[in-house]
């Protein structure tokens, strides 16, 4: 829905039909969810040309924009905290001989995907209840979502007044009962209220330069992206962390992303821009580590996090069982040490294998990443050379095309408007929405 809104509104804008697009995806998004994506954006009437990771589409916008002025290589930290996401990536940029040879290479990501402005808004909806609680105690009005919903918009407007006052009110006319609420909130108790909160984003920062085993003083720019980095508390966090380097605020953070993704879909096109789109390289990484089950369900990590695609990694396993003529090579992708709690990506046999003592037999496995996120694995015994393989692509685990179809057929423009209906009268009434 949110897709074929944007689809609209973009044909409406420029009064021809919009078939292509590039979109932009939290670092952390998982296969699922990105092709998931994917999904959503044919269902639309879209030809989903690329998933891109959002920090490193706003690295986009800011590497084309500093490119005629700079010399050499930069190093960037993109940080990126939106509504729902917080995503952090280290990049380099390269504009080599001249601007036509532009190179953007993600060294390291780091983020949350369940950590963004909706969450200082929560913290500010527990404080306004206890203040609700407080004056009127015999009152309960934690059961009334109508009220709450009103009561959480107050509270994200009074969240952009801390940005640039020093307190404001949160105030709401009838909020339950016919009571009214009104309480003045300051910008440091707003700030002790998130403190864990602002802990969290550091923490993604920290993360970041450990994972590409980088000091911080290499840094030559911090890219503000998202419109929950307005906040006075977390600029001064940044600032301080990077030692009173001042923070690079010319691109608009609310734009930066969009525009970033339309300079790739440009490159991808050859178009609106000539061969300096067409030249620009973009060397991005994966977001999460890929390995293979070995006993005991433990997870045996080949390709890890943050690791420059394309790539090819290669391990050596053996048999588990005396005798044992075949292996269950099953892939998987996700941090956790234990392949129950990750994701299963796909699963093949290796068939062939001459019986012997367990340990004995010795069995090769190949992992190639190319440069699209496709993913091929290979098993190989090396005492009979007899092998197998599974590709995996980012189109693995999708609807199947008559699924697709049969769902863009059901929701007909007439069926979009009414389910956005049902969404707003939700919205307003505060109840969830799927």
């Amino acid at each position: 829905m949110v897709l074929a809104k944007m689809k609209e509104t973009a044909e409406i804008y420029l009064g021809t039909t919009v078939r292509d697009a590039v979109v932009t995806v939290p670092v952390y998004f998982n296969n699922a969810q990105r092709e998931a994506t994917i999904d959503a954006g044919v269902i639309a009437g879209l030809n989903v040309l690329r998933i891109i990771n959002e920090p490193t589409a706003a690295a986009i916008a800011y590497g084309l924009d500093k490119m005629p002025v700079t010399n050499g290589e930069r190093t960037v930290l993109v940080f990126d905290l939106g509504g729902g996401t917080l995503d952090v990536s280290l990049l380099n940029i390269d504009p080599g001989a001249d601007i036509e040879m532009a190179l953007f290479n993600v060294k390291a990501i780091a983020g949350d995907t369940h950590l963004g402005g909706a969450d200082f808004d929560n913290e500010m909806v527990k404080y306004s209840i206890r203040e609700f609680l407080r004056k009127h105690w015999k009152v309960d009005i934690r059961s009334n979502q109508k009220a709450l919903r009103r009561l959480r918009n107050a509270c994200e407007r009074a969240k952009r007044m801390l940005s640039s006052t020093a307190q404001t009110t949160i105030e709401v006319d009838s909020l339950h009962d016919g009571i009214d609420f009104s309480t003045t909130i300051t910008r440091s108790r707003f700030e002790e209220l998130n403190k864990d909160l602002f802990s969290k984003c550091m923490e993604a920062v920290e993360r970041c330069f450990q994972d590409a085993k980088m000091d911080k003083s290499r840094v030559h720019d911090v890219v503000l992206v998202g419109g929950s980095t307005r906040m006075p508390k977390l600029q001064a966090m940044l600032r301080e962390f990077f030692n009173g380097k001042e923070l690079c605020r010319t691109i608009n953070p609310d734009e930066a992303v969009a525009y970033g993704a339309a300079i790739k879909a440009a490159s991808l096109r050859g178009k609106a821009g000539g061969d300096k789109m067409r030249s620009l390289l973009l060397l991005d990484m994966t977001p999460l580590s890929l390995g293979v089950e070995t006993r005991g369900g433990v997870m045996s990590v080949l390709i890890p996090r943050n690791t420059t695609i394309p790539s090819r990694k290669v391990d050596e396993y053996t048999t588990t069982c005396d005798n044992q003529t075949s292996v269950l090579i099953q892939v998987y992708e996700d941090e956790s040490g234990s392949t129950k709690d990750n994701k299963l990506l796909g699963k093949f046999e290796l068939w062939g294998i001459p019986p012997a003592p367990r340990g004995e037999p010795k069995i090769k496995v190949t992992f190639d990443i190319d440069v699209n996120g496709v993913l091929n694995v290979s098993a190989q015994d090396k005492t009979t050379g007899r092998s197998n393989n599974i590709t995996i692509t980012s189109n693995k685990g999708r609807l199947s095309k008559q699924e697709i179809e049969l769902m863009a057929e059901d929701c007909s423009p007439q069926e979009v408007r009414i389910y956005k209906g049902i969404a707003a009268e939700s919205i307003n009434q505060g109840r969830p929405t799927s």
